[in-house]
């Protein structure tokens, strides 16, 4: 459970940045299940997915994420792990191989949604704050799971239903290396 919290140099949430929203969060946030769904939502919805807004900005780090007010999946995954890290809630990222299209002509894309753990209930789940949109309602729930995507297996798509605790380091790899979103690739299988 300890490498659920720990900081990392892409789950960075002891930058000033984060800390400020961990404690705007908090003030708002009735008890420790409120708080996680206040940083999901934050998440979810007021940082838009990079793709949707058609922004070129690369964001790297949960510190970033807060900078820029833009993300993609990976690191949307890496800002609510940090806020909840922050605030003593284990927390992770697990992995979905996605076509690009709604059939396999275009490839194959990775997604990073989050997992955590809830104490009193003394399980983990998971949460996707990807972002929605026309196609997409991903929510807040502690019973069932209602993620962005649905695997469509026939396809080639994969649920790995993997619990990490960090971003993988080929992601990290890649966002270091793009000064623009367009130069993203996540054409690669886990």
């Amino acid at each position: 459970m300890e490498n659920y919290l720990i900081e990392t140099p892409s789950i960075d949430y002891m930058n000033p940045l984060i800390q400020d929203k961990v404690r705007e969060l908090m003030n708002k946030s009735e008890d420790n299940r409120d708080y996680i769904k206040r940083s999901y939502i934050f998440v979810r919805d007021e940082i838009p997915h990079s793709w949707n807004i058609k922004t070129d900005v690369v964001s790297k780090t949960a510190s970033e994420v807060i900078e820029n007010k833009t993300a993609i999946c990976w690191t949307k995954s890496c800002i609510l792990a940090a806020l909840l890290r922050a605030n003593k809630i284990p927390s992770g990222i697990s992995y979905q191989l996605l076509t690009r299209a709604y059939d396999a002509s275009e490839g194959y894309m990775i997604h990073a949604l989050n997992t955590l753990h809830i104490k009193d209930l003394n399980k983990w789940i998971r949460l996707d704050a990807r972002g929605n949109e026309e196609n997409i309602n991903a929510y807040f729930s502690l019973d069932e799971e209602h993620l962005a995507y649905s695997i469509q297996s026939e396809l080639g798509e994969i649920d790995y239903r993997d619990n990490h605790d960090d971003l993988d380091e080929r992601l990290v790899n890649i966002l270091g290396e793009c000064e623009n979103i367009l130069e993203i690739r996540t054409d690669f299988e886990f």
